[in-house]
């Protein structure tokens, strides 16, 4: 193995070109050479490859999003859009891949590992913190601070007018983000995809008798909740309480931007850097995580059907706290 290449696949995540830099500069420690791989599995296949260096990475521990830029391929799906990914990445000398990115990112490489061969590796990178194999992903920190000094803003408003406030955040599939920030908010409730019971824990915040006098609420609901997104919620209890001034907000991408916190830059570090050296020791088709503080090696198939689910613990601590 003498060159390897990294990219960035699906949504940008905080944290990203701090593993990109840990890639590159464990990859020159060892004496290989390292290609950067813009937009993904689109680049790919478009011949988007540039030489890395020392320097190329230089000042981007700190810079949010990804400096090798990402996107979505169709072309990617047909397998004549992999053959040419696989020619170009011949073209360059590339010898193995290290992909960062969630589920659909490791499922595009473990296809060019299984037609093609070639040893690939991949760092959890999506800041829902919904990839399997590890305990945190790269981004989650970021995101969930992100949120929470919106909701932080917005309780101050809600507070001042007296209202309720339907905060919505990112988690289509999970509610990693929206228990997170409901517990250090101090919101009144959470509704997230897996509590099925969510939406009966919120009317009864509302119906509980004896319940403290209190003249504002944050309820935090998760993009993907069955009961629908906050702009549906307002809706809902609009119409049960009419005499409530309640109000939404969707906080959207600005949870995936912004400079990522340490926490985030030491976890993408350590991935970055085990990437290479699992590599380096003949390990393919794994996922590079951190479980119990310790680094794990996750296979894709694993990686990609296995299922990550919020502590019900922290789901009771929620509804707890929210008296």
């Amino acid at each position: 193995m003498k060159t390897i290449g990294v990219y960035t696949s699906g949504g940008d995540a905080p944290g990203m070109n701090a593993a990109v830099r840990a890639v590159v500069r464990t990859a020159i420690y060892n004496g290989l050479k390292v290609k950067g791989i813009k937009r993904g599995y689109e680049g790919m296949i478009h011949n988007e490859i540039i030489n890395l260096d020392r320097q190329s990475v230089a000042n981007i521990i700190q810079r949010g999003g990804t400096f090798l830029k990402t996107a979505r391929s169709m072309d990617f799906m047909t397998p004549e859009g992999r053959k040419k990914a696989f020619n170009n990445l011949k073209k360059h000398d590339i010898d193995a891949l290290v992909c960062i990115g969630g589920n659909g990112s490791y499922a595009g490489a473990n296809v060019l590992n299984e037609e093609f061969g070639i040893p690939c590796v991949g760092l959890p990178g999506t800041i829902d913190n919904d990839l399997y194999g590890t305990d945190y992903t790269i981004g989650y920190d970021t995101a969930i601070n992100t949120a929470l000094d919106s909701i932080d803003r917005i309780r101050d408003t809600a507070h001042s007018h007296e209202r309720v406030f339907i905060v919505e955040v990112m988690g289509r599939d999970s509610g990693f983000i929206a228990l997170d920030v409901a517990i250090a908010g101090g919101a009144e409730g959470a509704l997230i995809p897996e509590d099925q019971g969510d939406w009966d824990k919120v009317l009864k915040h509302f119906n509980r008798p004896g319940k403290r006098k209190k003249s504002f609420s944050i309820i935090i609901v998760a993009e993907g909740d069955e009961q629908g997104g906050a702009l549906v919620l307002e809706k809902k209890l609009t119409e049960l309480y009419p005499d409530l001034k309640i109000r939404s907000t969707i906080l959207g991408h600005v949870q995936r931007g912004g400079s990522p916190s340490a926490r985030d830059r030491i976890l993408a570090s350590r991935l970055g850097s085990e990437a290479v050296k699992a590599l380096l020791d003949g390990q393919t088709s794994v996922t590079v995580g951190i479980v119990s503080d310790k680094v794990t090696y996750t296979p894709f198939d694993l990686a990609i059907n296995g299922k990550k689910s919020v502590d019900p613990a922290l789901i009771e601590l929620a509804e707890i706290l929210a008296i």
